[in-house]
């Protein structure tokens, strides 16, 4: 196909990180943006912008044919340089019929045009790149917003199990001040308690839905197309360790890397093109066709007529503005070579914080593991004292809201790790080479 023939990265080389999730949903919502996103449908376009333009500048390479014709009525002068009245039979008004073709052709002898369809296709396949780097963005936003938003859900349900704790550890208390057992003091703690957690669950039912409304524009649809998910529910996805690999290998699948490099490589040609202006063109005009005063006899071998004209050209004086011109190329060269060294540091930059990130991430995800797990435990080991009359219903309510504040710690860590996860992908390029 026509990209595989440019050297252009194509849908085949584009990793589906987002599949090593198994979540269906967001595999949905990701292969939507891919197909509706703007931002990508815009880089999109501009693929189609270049590679029309390099079409274009391809056709420089060879000759430039044309056809015409006409039909003139026109009157000869009796008095002009021509005089017509002094021959015999010979019209003053006539009718020419005139039909041929023309054409042209510059010579590449010094490589002009060699590096301007060079310079094109460098820059078709930095717009590709570009492409597949608004499309790596996309999906990661998108999984990095769903993650969010499902790590919100999972926060409030955890959230509302300690709203439930603590509203029944109030109520305890206000019982047992109405009996005299405890002070005033401990209904107003209790109270402040109640409400301090309370007041979360508007912010996380906000963190919900403002994430679900904006999957809804990275889809590129309107903002409240997904507001359905606000209202489902999924099970936390499985985080493992990345194999992330060499640094070369970071760098052959980041596309800004191999964009800002293709950019590189066009800046180089351009230096070539600039530089052919400095020595003569040489090309080769030519027209035939026929012309008659009669329709009759247009086609015959009288009618006919030729000119073949080769040509030069040399741009001997010009106050210096083809040799400016080349160091303006070698400029923007270095200028695209500084771009590309940026853009791999940043890249390296990218891939070593994520990846501390994420391992970090890790680690702390399994330390809170531990402490759900413990908190379980004594839960339990609770429930059946509290069963036994060992300890006081207050006191398994208190064993029940620790459960529940480390159940949402661990949401908060998991959704963090999750989204670092997403950012580490996209830091790799999207994936990696097992």
């Amino acid at each position: 196909s026509e990209p595989e023939a440019a050297g252009m990265v194509t849908d085949a080389d584009f990793v589906q990180w987002w599949r090593n999730f198994d979540d269906p949903t967001l595999e949905r919502l990701v292969e939507t943006a891919l197909t509706q996103n703007l931002d990508i449908r815009e880089a999109a376009a501009r693929v189609a912008e270049v590679r029309a333009l390099s079409d274009a500048v391809a056709g420089r390479q060879w000759p430039v044919v044309g056809a015409n014709g006409y039909v003139s009525r026109r009157r000869l002068s009796e008095n002009g340089p021509f005089p017509v009245g002094q021959i015999p039979g010979y019209p003053r008004n006539q009718t020419v019929y005139d039909a041929g073709f023309d054409a042209s052709w510059e010579l590449d002898v010094f490589g002009g045009t060699r590096r301007a369809v060079e310079a094109a296709g460098a820059r078709l396949e930095a717009a590709n790149e570009q492409l597949q780097a608004a499309r790596l963005s996309g999906a990661a936003e998108t999984a990095r917003v769903y993650l969010a938003l499902r790590g919100a859900q999972h926060e409030k349900q955890a959230l509302n199990a300690e709203v439930e704790a603590s509203r029944s550890s109030t109520g305890l208390v206000r019982q047992q001040f109405a009996a005299g057992a405890v002070p005033e003091a401990a209904v107003a703690e209790a109270e402040a308690a109640l409400a301090g957690v309370e007041a979360r669950l508007p912010m996380i039912e906000a963190q919900v839905r403002t994430a679900a409304l904006s999957l809804g524009i990275l889809l590129g649809e309107l903002p409240e197309s997904e507001l359905g998910l606000a209202d489902s529910s999924a099970d936390y996805v499985t985080l493992v360790p990345l194999p992330v690999g060499e640094r070369a290998d970071i760098l052959r699948r980041r596309p800004d890397v191999r964009a800002a490099e293709r950019q590189v490589a066009a800046a180089t040609a351009d230096i070539g093109v600039a530089t052919a202006e400095l020595f003569p063109k040489f090309g080769i005009t030519a027209n035939a066709g026929f012309e008659s005063l009669h329709t009759d006899n247009f086609f015959d071998s009288g009618s006919q007529r030729f000119n073949i004209t080769p040509f030069i050209s040399w741009r001997i004086f010009d106050g210096g503005r083809v040799r400016a011109q080349i160091h303006a190329t070698e400029a923007r060269e270095l200028r695209a070579a500084l771009a590309y060294e940026k853009a791999v540091k940043a890249a390296l930059t990218d891939a070593e914080r994520a990846l501390t990130r994420y391992n970090f991430g890790l680690a702390a995800l399994k330390h809170q593991d531990v402490a759900v797990a413990a908190a379980r435990r004594n839960y339990g080991f609770a429930a059946a004292r509290y069963e036994a009359g060992e300890i006081s219903l207050l006191e398994l309510l208190a064993a029940e809201r620790a459960l529940r504040v480390s159940e949402n710690s661990y949401a908060q860590t998991h959704t963090r790790t999750a989204t670092d996860l997403v950012a580490l992908y996209k830091a790799l390029g999207g994936g990696w080479e097992s």
